[in-house]
């Protein structure tokens, strides 16, 4: 067979083009780049990223309990995304779940594309956000939950909440018909999230001697490493789902850098006025606090926007937290609730109203090319806000209640919890100096 030369010119216009023609005309390169970028990002958040973060939190005697739990869950999470996951969310289905045409990514191959780039790549894309969602909720029940029932219980609520709120949100279902705004996951990731860690947080009770014995850090260089990898991971987080190398891409990448910086100094700032010495702790919650609540809005507002939202952040969330704590005395362990379910409540409504055209230096930017009706989008954001938290709630207590038949028990008894758990459950230590 005689080899085929391909003209000079017409193969350098093929180059500069960005776009290839092997399966698809249209398939964009450029962005298919970016993605492949943005996934490495969000599985970065979670490993080393997240277990580094909620490692250095709790106690030297379960730090590995915690790393162990947050890679245990990326592995579980990657194969259910794989057999059903990705099916049942994405999937045509009906308003409220997908069907089962991409079990095992039926259909799926190389070339086939969903929108300009690959299947496959927002397959894996996606399946970092189902694997980071159910370990934040690992900050509800840290230090006390059975590695069997977390291992059951995380299976089981990634297929019964998190899928089927990706369904409504992303996948076709009846609240991304009712036109929510939600853009890289303020009901799907964090307000699933924060609610079911607080359910396991109610249906577990506190930790042995919480609140009256003080449970600090046991390492802050370890939960500032992995805060900063959360930085940096968010990027792909939130540019990630623009889903293209483009402008707005760009804009959710500043509004997110924008809002963790303000809610960063804004919860050091609160902090130091009333316990009078800023944190390493407080500037770490408060970028957190900052990255979840930009997260459902960064596709929609500009800078202006995201200013107030990450200063909202900062001081909503560090009074929810106290809140929390302190008056009711719920031992949320790592805070996931405060954090990652107010900011993605206030960030999902948020994001109804600096997407509005009235707002001068404050307008929408992005997808949403600002809307005119601010209580008309305020109420389809409320109304997201809502049945996430209710079926969340419901689905996470049942799930804890069957988890708990089945296991003989959520939690370790009194003795191990005070051993801790990583020579208990894992016969490791964190530390042998």
């Amino acid at each position: 067979m005689k080899n085929r030369q391909i003209p000079l010119i017409p193969a350098i216009f093929l180059l500069l083009s960005g776009t290839a023609t092997a399966g698809d005309a249209s398939l964009d390169t450029g962005s298919t780049a970016w993605i492949l970028t943005a996934t490495a990002l969000v599985l970065f958040m979670t490993l080393p990223g997240l277990a580094l973060f909620y490692g250095g939190l709790v106690r030297s005697k379960n730090v590995l309990s915690v790393l162990m739990q947050c890679f245990a869950i990326a592995g579980v999470a990657s194969i259910l995304w794989l057999v059903a996951g990705y099916s049942l969310a994405f999937g045509e289905g009906n308003a409220w779940i997908g069907d089962f045409s991409k079990v095992l990514m039926a259909g799926v191959g190389r070339d086939t594309l969903s929108g300009e780039i690959p299947e496959s790549l927002f397959m894996i894309f996606q399946m970092t956000f189902a694997i980071i969602t159910p370990a934040l909720v690992v900050g509800g029940f840290a230090e006390r939950m059975k590695f069997s029932s977390m291992l059951l219980f995380s299976a089981l609520w990634l297929m019964l909440v998190y899928v089927p709120v990706t369904h409504w949100v992303w996948g076709g279902g009846w609240l991304g018909s009712m036109g929510l705004y939600d853009f890289a996951g303020g009901t799907v990731v964090h307000i699933t999230a924060g609610v079911a860690s607080l359910v396991a947080a109610l249906v577990l009770g506190p930790r042995r001697g919480f609140p009256e014995s003080p449970m600090m850090p046991h390492n802050m260089t370890m939960t500032v490493t992995g805060a900063g990898m959360l930085w940096v991971g968010w990027f792909g987080f939130n540019g990630g789902s623009a889903l293209a190398a483009n402008g707005d891409a760009a804009m959710a990448m500043l509004v997110t850098h924008i809002s963790a910086a303000t809610g960063a100094m804004t919860w050091m700032a609160i902090e130091w006025m009333r316990f009078g010495k800023p944190s390493a702790l407080g500037v770490v919650t408060g970028m957190v606090a900052g990255l979840g609540t930009i997260t459902p809005a960064s596709g929609f507002v500009g800078p202006g926007g995201a200013l107030i939202i990450g200063l909202l952040a900062g001081g909503i969330c560090f009074s929810a937290t106290m809140y929390l704590k302190r008056v009711l005395k719920i031992d949320d362990s790592l805070d996931v609730f405060p954090v990652h379910g107010v900011g993605g409540m206030l960030g999902t409504l948020m994001a109804g109203v600096f997407s509005a055209t009235s707002l001068g230096v404050f307008s929408g930017y992005g997808f949403a090319d600002g809307i005119d009706s601010m209580g008309g989008q305020l109420w389809v954001q409320f109304v997201g806000v809502v049945s996430t938290i209710v079926f969340t709630a419901v689905l996470t207590w049942v799930i804890l209640k069957v988890v708990a038949l089945v296991t003989n028990g959520l939690r370790v008894d009194a003795d191990q919890e005070q051993e801790g758990l990583d020579i208990v459950l894992h016969e490791e230590r964190g530390y042998d100096l």
